[in-house]
């Protein structure tokens, strides 16, 4: 059979298009559950699929894989507590919806809007993996933090009309993620002597206490107010809809895609960073970001499935995992005695044709199995908060325990539930925290990295004024953080107010 005969083969052999099924399944509502990710769950099938043939095993984690991803998705829009971490920037707008009554239109539109960019991402993989690859080989290690530090530049939008309060708890986010060892010299850092810190604080477990923990505490006040009734006879996006979001779709995708094949990126800085671009570009949206722009839906959840397919880019062709599962089903397979790398498409080329259709085929179980139960989560949201919040408390310890096996970090979680609740008593966003603590390990490490290849700190920034790439990206950080001044915004104000007054 040639290469490009495999690309039909999951289509053809019933086994494999039941295990892709079950994959997306069981993804789902392994992501839907708060601290259960899709890096455990494929980490858990490479020992279960050891002596299963390559074939079924592969398209039994890309199923799971493609489910994850969108089944954070879930709990982020009914309670607010993102079930993976490229779920955040879905929850600043999906879970006002839920509070309006519109839960099941917000799930079907992550829903289809997860389908699209899981489809861009099939799309960009089979057609643009060598273009997307030089790009991505493009990347030295100043630019892979200048890219942080335009991540950094997301805080004016994460929940805050306060640059500052975002930067000041972005930065306490930063600090947090330097505890633990050293990345490169293996020293301790604020560990105490404490040996259960010398790992860190996960990324995951501040989430769950920063969004679920701190919203369980703020709506305890308020126990005696009726839960909203949800319409849910409105699921499927009419097609007016998906077009009049089509653009953003596609754009929100394409970086999704770029991003998902930068090394160490991955989904959950792709739905950021194209959050951040839909609320700069969005004009007049029907409701402004924050509270319940269908935008604000649409954006993250085109770019974090676009991502699964820029993420197996850098695998395949260089045999550098795009982000953590991609990380693990690297390892599996090489247990399977295959190699991604540059050979690849000389050596095996049926392996690559064989993950592009069986992405493309967990799209399809993705839209299928997506749509279904969503009437039976709504009800979720519907239950009297008496009851509701002790199970939403629940499953938090529950998920910052499954993260580790960790008891300390249930401890954490409830110390960030706690620092959330007081951050939303005094208006100090939670998000710029997570996206602080996710992105301190790329800030420090790719810093150090280039300082120490270019021999200086003096050459490092010399380095960076002259490269075309480094420059562009600094000039985005500057942009970003000029347009996000209060100075900035005042100016606009008035030109806008010259304009309508003119005509």
């Amino acid at each position: 059979m040639n290469g490009l005969a495999y690309l039909f083969l999951p289509f053809q052999q019933p086994l494999l298009i039941v295990l892709v099924a079950i994959g997306v399944f069981a993804g789902i509502y392994i992501g839907a559950i708060p601290g259960l990710s899709g890096t455990m769950a494929v980490s858990l099938l490479v020992p279960f699929t050891f002596g299963w043939e390559t074939n079924p095993a592969i398209v039994l984690m890309i199923g799971i894989f493609s489910g994850v991803v969108y089944g954070g998705s879930r709990s982020a829009i009914l309670l607010n507590i993102p079930g993976a971490p490229a779920a955040v920037a879905t929850s600043f707008d999906g879970y006002p919806l839920a509070k309006k009554g519109l839960a099941g239109e917000a799930i079907g539109i992550a829903t289809v809007q997860s389908v699209f960019g899981g489809i861009i991402g099939v799309i960009a993989l089979a057609f643009f993996a060598p273009v997307v690859t030089k790009v991505a080989l493009k990347f030295a290690p100043r630019d892979y933090l200048l890219l942080s530090f335009m991540g950094m530049m997301l805080v004016g939008s994460l929940g805050s009309k306060s640059i500052s309060r975002g930067l000041v708890t972005a930065a306490m986010g930063v600090l947090l993620g330097t505890v633990g060892m050293d990345p490169i010299s293996a020293q301790h850092r604020f560990t105490f002597g404490n040996t259960y810190l010398l790992s860190g604080i996960d990324y995951v477990t501040a989430m769950i206490g920063l969004f679920g923990v701190s919203e369980a505490l703020v709506q305890i006040k308020d126990l005696s107010i009726e839960p909203v009734k949800q319409k849910a006879d409105r699921i499927v996006p009419s097609f007016s809809s998906i077009k009049k979001y089509l653009p953003l779709t596609i754009r929100s995708s394409i970086v999704g895609v770029i991003v998902g094949a930068l090394p160490g990126a991955g989904g959950d800085i792709a739905a950021l960073l194209t959050y951040d671009q839909a609320k700069r570009t969005v004009k007049n949206p029907e409701v402004p970001f924050g509270e319940g722009a269908v935008e604000g839906v649409v954006a993250p959840e085109s770019a974090n499935n676009a991502a699964i397919g820029g993420a197996f880019i850098p695998m395949l062709t260089m045999g550098i995992p795009g982000d953590s599962v991609t990380a693990v089903m690297l390892g599996a397979l090489f247990i399977h005695g295959l190699h991604p790398g540059p050979m690849l498409m000389v050596e095996t080329p049926h392996l690559f044709y064989l993950i592009v259709s069986s992405l493309a085929l967990s799209n399809i179980f993705l839209l299928i199995f997506g749509l279904t139960g969503i009437k039976v989560f709504t009800k979720l949201i519907e239950i009297p908060k008496g009851r509701l919040l002790p199970i939403i408390i629940m499953l938090s310890v529950v998920g910052s325990y499954a993260v580790n096996n960790n008891l300390y970090d249930v401890f954490w979680m409830v110390a960030f539930g706690i620092i959330g609740y007081l951050f939303k008593q005094y208006d100090y966003p939670v998000g710029p925290m997570v996206l602080g603590i996710i992105l301190a390990d790329i800030i420090e490490t790719n810093y150090r990295r280039s300082v120490i290849s270019a021999g200086s700190i003096l050459k490092f920034i010399g380095g960076i004024f002259t490269s075309p790439l480094s420059m562009f990206l600094l000039s985005i950080i500057i942009f970003s953080l000029l347009v996000q001044t209060e100075w900035y915004k005042r100016w606009r104000s008035k030109r806008d107010l010259k304009r309508y007054k003119q005509d």
